[in-house]
């Protein structure tokens, strides 16, 4: 019998009470809109996290909820004196029968987002936090539970730095591989892709409620950033192609840019699309027709080099932009096209070797995180006393 059980045994046999938060803690919003983000010494925790340094404090060790917006429910740990900005809850815990850590690691377990007002953004307020309730057992069992918890976060995040660290380790020698096979002298002729495009044309936008489970493949130009690696051959999304309005089509072979992004250093990320079917492109995204090897031309446009090129774009209301005519101006490395299928064969294994282990990395991640949470739900779960 582990010493939480004999202590529950001891202590509360018949269950745990549990209070509502309002009865535990008392909430205030931070404060303070725009935060210098150099010198001050005290850490300034946002919604997600620390974001710089202020010369004021206005909390000790306490969680913080984020509660507006993106991180709106997101529960951070204050270290020390610390100062909170306008987007964050902090949470002072009112009753001496609950020690603040304990406190914070159920905080943790709650599903925040799901009971925030929904309107414009998502908004945590105090009339939700407040009707939640935790169970609280004897502050000798919180004490045990937070010992253990305590040691536990640090062997995850020691873990979880481990496989990041490796996994970015992976990902740098696969960049410098590639970008080093597609390094030529001067017998290699470099092009601009105007030059080497059978036709460019741009997109037409299929709206979100318009991606449907069936119907005719298509690619909206965010899905380039977030769910497409250099080359692919198969679409995420379809759409039911007459509800679109002067349809633009991809095949085999074409190139996609999204033009529109939110960094400079992303702008115009591309993909190849080498699957069978014919299929439509969004808007905010270019196409490119061409007659080289597709996966050579992928290849060469995810170098370095070829996104320095790229990320020439023009911000416009904090939004990044490129066209076609700045996407016509990269250049690339042209060998012959027997030459270019050397190169993809070789890459083609290197890449498969660096993404097995890719995936296999980002999995110990989540399976790592999903332990965590497993057993830190389990020990903060109690069964409730009867009144």
């Amino acid at each position: 019998m582990s010493k939480i059980d004999e202590l529950i045994d001891e202590l509360c046999p018949d269950g745990v009470e549990y209070k509502k938060l309002g009865d535990i803690y008392k909430f205030q919003y931070g404060t303070g809109n725009t935060i210098p983000q150099t010198g001050g010494i005290y850490p300034v925790y946002g919604s997600n996290g620390v974001v710089g340094k202020h010369t004021e404090f206005n909390s000790e060790d306490s969680p913080i909820i984020g509660h507006i917006g993106a991180y709106a429910g997101i529960v951070n740990w204050g270290f020390g004196k610390h100062f909170v900005t306008y987007n964050g809850v902090i949470c002072k815990v009112k009753s001496n029968s609950v020690i603040p850590k304990y406190a914070y690691y159920q905080l943790l377990k709650q599903d925040f987002l799901s009971k925030a007002n929904k309107g414009s953004q998502p908004f945590v307020s105090y009339n939700m936090l407040n009707k939640i309730q935790i169970p609280v057992p004897p502050l000798p069992i919180q004490e045990e539970i937070v010992r253990i918890l305590d040691n536990f976060t640090e062997l995850t995040t020691e873990l979880t730095t481990e496989l990041t660290t490796e996994l970015t380790t992976r990902k740098k020698q696969y960049e410098y591989y590639r970008d080093s096979l597609l390094t030529f002298d001067d017998s290699v002729e470099w092009k601009e892709l105007g030059e080497i495009s059978t036709n460019m044309y741009r997109g037409t936008g299929i709206k979100r409620d318009q991606v449907t489970l069936e119907g005719t493949p298509c690619v909206r130009y965010g899905e380039i950033y977030t769910k497409y690696n250099i080359w692919f051959d198969k679409c995420f999304s379809n759409t039911n192609e007459e509800l679109i309005r002067n349809k633009k089509y991809f095949e085999y072979g074409d190139v996609l840019f999204a033009i529109t992004g939110e960094s400079v250093e992303e702008i115009a990320k591309s993909c190849v699309y080498v699957g069978s079917e014919k299929c439509l492109a969004g808007g905010d995204m270019v196409v490119m027709k061409h007659n080289q090897n597709p996966k050579y031309i992928a290849y060469a446009l995810s170098t370095v080099n070829a996104q320095i090129q790229k990320s020439k774009g023009r911000v416009k209301s904090k939004v990044v932009h490129s066209n076609v005519d700045a996407i016509k101006k990269i250049k690339v490395p042209v060998p012959p096209l027997k030459e270019q299928e050397r190169i993809v064969a070789i890459l083609d294994k290197f890449d498969t070797l660096t993404n097995d282990i890719s995936k296999g990395l980002p999995a110990e991640i989540e399976a790592r995180q999903q332990q965590y949470e497993y057993y830190r739900d389990k020990l903060l779960t109690f069964k409730e006393k009867k009144a």
